[in-house]
């Protein structure tokens, strides 16, 4: 297993992720005021990648990308979040250099990157597998799932994508966007009374 750090940031707590591999580092979900803490805690960063498009998990991509000359995976539904700013916050814009095609693998530093497309709460909404670890973004969390009441989110997608969820078979550990960590077991073991209230 890799070594992996975390830490929440801005007001609304959203976990940027630093993952250790081998070759070097894979920043996910960078938001507001991510960039001092990730440069701190990188010597080899190897990419950037967003599980979505929502600005408290992309603030920070702009200017990351500048310092560290690495390249930005963004799920290709979500982009236009990143160039249009959809909330009014003033977010810097920031183009990906992948757009991520849905269940889309890569090699990043010699390991496997799987993004695991899970549309609800955004359209491009993914959960980032790497190794034995389900970066699950606003998808699922401790307890919940992300919500369906935002623009572009879709309760009837969302739906769909928990029946993909109940359908994985290994036990990965998954680490949200907000909160604690959990695993896919004990999650799907909530996931049809969430079925039931959407």
């Amino acid at each position: 297993m890799f070594k992996i750090l975390s830490k929440p940031m801005g007001v609304l707590e959203t976990n940027c992720y630093i993952v250790y591999l081998p070759e070097g580092e894979i920043i996910i979900d960078p938001g507001i005021d991510a960039v001092e803490w990730v440069v701190q805690n990188t010597q080899n960063p190897l990419a950037i990648l967003n599980t979505h498009g929502h600005f408290d998990h992309v603030w920070s991509n702009h200017e990351l990308q500048t310092q560290l000359k690495v390249k930005l995976y963004t799920p290709k539904s979500d982009v236009f979040m990143l160039q249009n700013d959809p909330f009014g916050y003033g977010m810097l814009t920031s183009i990906p250099d992948i757009e991520v095609e849905k269940d889309a693998k890569f090699e990043i530093g010699g390991t496997q990157v799987e993004f695991i497309h899970f549309p609800g709460h955004t359209p491009g909404c993914s959960a980032i597998k790497i190794g034995g670890a389900l970066f699950s973004g606003d998808f699922v969390f401790k307890n919940s799932i992300g919500r369906t009441d935002f623009p572009y989110s879709s309760p009837e997608d969302m739906k769909k994508s928990i029946l993909k969820f109940l359908k994985l078979s290994e036990d990965w550990k998954i680490y949200p966007g907000h909160g604690g960590s959990t695993s896919v077991k004990i999650e799907q073991k909530n996931m049809p009374s969430w079925l039931e209230y959407l």
